[in-house]
């Protein structure tokens, strides 16, 4: 038996999601999310891990409240944020003290921690100048002078006044709505810290960089320069009334003097990373698709100065994800997809030459760099691995996993990799997760990946297939077209014609599969969540071959994704839909309701914003008035995820339930839970 067999020692399985290392290299601290005692909540720690991977892990921080964000000032003090208690401020009065709200602390080596900074709508994403230690955080703020944003807060709430006006998109972002506040920019200057641990009644004032952003900042990373002279940020503006493109922005830490870097039309520019040598910036660079051109994703060279820019990839097929600087300033390391894994690859800057640093089936995430550049360090998941942090040697790509909680996991079976071929010709590939060896064949399910710009290659403690093998389902993880890591062709194929040509090369893999001894052909099901959960209504609308379809955070009637958090994304590809309405309908899945033959169990939180609750209801009647077999599992307070321990546990529980009775022919039973 393993922790994959009882649902509840799944979900209290110790969770690696973030990495840092110090400026001096010997201190590597990771943030960990565990079970709360109530078992209701997860909350985040900070865990010292060993960079050279001799001792065991050890944790840092430990209030209820949970601790994130992790950052480094130059001396070695660690900053990260919390919502904990700390001590009574003149700041502290206006504010609500039921509704702490996250601040910026620091750690000291060798001392306790202390509250460096507060905001009334509170502190988030820490960025530290290398050299100088000037602090850029980010903190939602309401319009007008930032010094009385908490005078400002307070009316509001004495007047019982919720109501939030717009002018702009978005209104909604994922499962929270935008504004009143808006995110802004604060610097701290270098002696912030030192005068919060000398005075703990009276906090140093943050300047204020980007007194009106609007929603300019909305889901924006942003760093600052080694000297502290410049923080450089994505920012959003304006395309039409209802869509945005990113450009990147330089803004003056003492000024808040904002100047544009980059600009193209049709391209987002985020996530930039200042250069060690402070001369450039590296940073994302996504095309964005339109009617008759297909995305595609690159990284992007910007001098400070202005004085040039260019594509640190011209030619190569991949979609960079997670990057940064060597040292020296002549590499930039960066993770893509590829063929089902995300290696680390390197770019040398001058010349434009790209190696491929690690070779095994792991995909890469949260790239730290040692000061001396010979090694890296990352957090390394695959399908069959959680996030784990690892050492990766520079030069030869050799990886050594370090000691951290949570891991390693026994897991109920095996991973193997299986291939085919699509109806236009197309090599296809998929991950086949098999249970545990069993007297007879096992029943496969297959999961089809959201995104659709995404692959199988990593491990998703959400969406979880080694549950499933646990119960004996071999489970089918396929990378069909729209998927990264396959070239531009492979999303070509795909691209304004969802449906039909996914279809072809889910069905292509999916035969391939059961035509494994292993695998049981008379008993199937298929499920997946957000454009998996797409394919899961367009695929019930297609064939009858499944004994049940599993259908979570779904898109339905295409054009109430037009409500989305990013609805004119959508548009891009499609068109507007009262000029274009032959793109919107050949891709609707709602046009084949009436065809629906197989049991399918429909899950949806109404805080999804991403795909609104509109398509799960408008599906659910769809169903109900055709008479199929199905069941709607309804979450309230939950989003595009379902991240609360107790409802992903009655989700697994439900949805094990119903493959249960169509699939293994058991009688109904409803979980306890529910």
């Amino acid at each position: 038996m393993t922790q994959f067999h009882d649902l509840q020692e799944y979900i209290a399985i110790p969770r690696v999601e973030g990495l840092v290392m110090s400026p001096d290299g010997r201190q590597l601290v990771a943030v960990v999310k565990t079970l709360t005692q109530d078992r209701k909540k997860y909350v985040t720690s900070l865990w010292d891990i060993d960079p050279d991977g001799q001792r065991q892990p050890r944790r840092l921080s430990r209030s209820q409240e949970g601790e994130s964000s992790p950052a480094f000032l130059p001396d070695g003090t660690l900053l990260f944020v919390s919502d904990r208690p700390g001590p009574k401020t003149a700041k502290d009065a206006d504010q609500d003290d039921d509704e702490p709200k996250p601040a910026l602390w620091a750690l000291p080596a060798g001392g306790e921690a202390f509250r460096v900074a507060t905001r009334p709508g509170g502190i988030s994403a820490p960025v530290v100048a290398r050299e100088t230690g000037t602090v850029v955080f980010t903190s939602e703020t309401l319009a007008g002078d930032a010094a009385d944003d908490a005078g400002r807060r307070k009316l509001r709430e004495d007047a019982g006044i919720t109501a939030i006006l717009h002018d702009g998109a978005p209104i909604r972002s994922w499962d929270h709505q935008l504004g009143p506040g808006h995110p802004r920019l604060f610097a701290l200057g270098a002696e912030a810290a030192g005068q919060a641990a000398a005075d703990s009644a009276s906090e140093p004032a943050a300047r204020d960089l980007t007194p009106q952003p609007g929603l300019a900042l909305v889901d924006q990373d942003a760093d600052v320069t080694p000297d502290g002279s410049a923080v450089v940020t994505g920012w959003f503006v304006p395309d039409g009334r209802a869509g945005r493109y990113s450009e990147l922005a330089a803004i003056d830490a003492s000024t808040g003097q904002r100047r544009t870097l980059l600009a193209r039309e049709h391209t987002d520019f985020t996530e930039p990373k200042a250069a060690p040598d402070g001369r450039a910036v590296v940073c994302g660079a996504e095309l964005c698709g339109t009617m008759t051109e297909q995305p595609d994703k690159t990284l992007w060279l910007v001098s400070l100065d202005g004085s040039q820019d260019r594509d640190l990839l011209p030619g190569v097929e991949l979609w960079p994800g997670d990057h940064a600087w060597s040292p020296d300033s002549a590499t930039v390391y960066f993770a893509a997809d590829q063929q089902g894994r995300a290696p680390v690859f390197a770019v040398d800057v001058a010349t434009g030459s790209v190696r491929q640093v690690t070779h095994d089936d792991g995909a890469y995430a949260t790239l730290t760099v040692s000061p001396d550049g010979g090694s890296l360090y990352a957090l390394r998941s695959a399908i069959d691995q959680p996030p784990t942090p690892v050492r990766i040697d520079a030069p030869t790509g050799e990886v050594t996993v370090l000691p951290a909680p949570g891991g390693p996991l026994a897991l109920p079976g095996r991973l193997t990799e299986i291939t085919a071929t699509a109806p236009d010709g197309t090599a296809l590939r998929a991950w086949l997760v098999l249970p545990e060896a069993a007297a007879e064949p096992a029943p496969l399910v297959l999961w089809v990946h959201g995104g659709p710009f995404s692959s199988w290659n990593a491990w998703s403690w959400r969406w979880n297939p080694w549950l499933m093998a646990a119960q004996g389902y071999a489970v089918l993880l396929p990378d069909p077209c729209l998927s990264t890591g396959y070239g531009r062709e492979h999303i070509r194929r795909g691209y304004g014609k969802w449906g039909d040509a996914t279809f072809d090369d889910v069905m292509a893999i999916t035969d391939a599969a059961l035509a494994r001894d292993d695998i049981d052909q008379s008993r199937t099901a298929m499920m997946g969540g957000s454009f998996g959960g797409y394919m899961a209504n367009w695929i019930a609308g297609h064939t009858d071959r499944f004994d049940a379809i599993v259908t979570h955070a779904s898109l339905w009637k295409l054009e109430v994704m037009l409500t989305s958090d990013e609805g004119y994304q959508i548009i891009r590809e499609f068109g507007d839909p009262t000029e274009h309405p032959g793109s919107w309908e050949a891709n609707d899945p709602s046009r084949h309701a009436t065809k629906i033959r197989t049991p399918m169990l429909v899950i949806h939180g109404d805080k999804d914003y991403r795909c609104p609750i509109g398509n799960a209801l408008w599906l659910w009647w769809d169903l109900l008035r055709n008479q199929v077999d199905a069941k709607f599992l309804y979450f309230p307070d939950e989003n595009h995820w379902v991240l609360t321990p107790g409802n992903a546990t009655v989700w697994y529980e439900t949805v094990l339930a119903f493959l249960a009775q169509h699939v293994l022919g058991e009688r109904w039973q409803q979980p306890r839970s529910l």
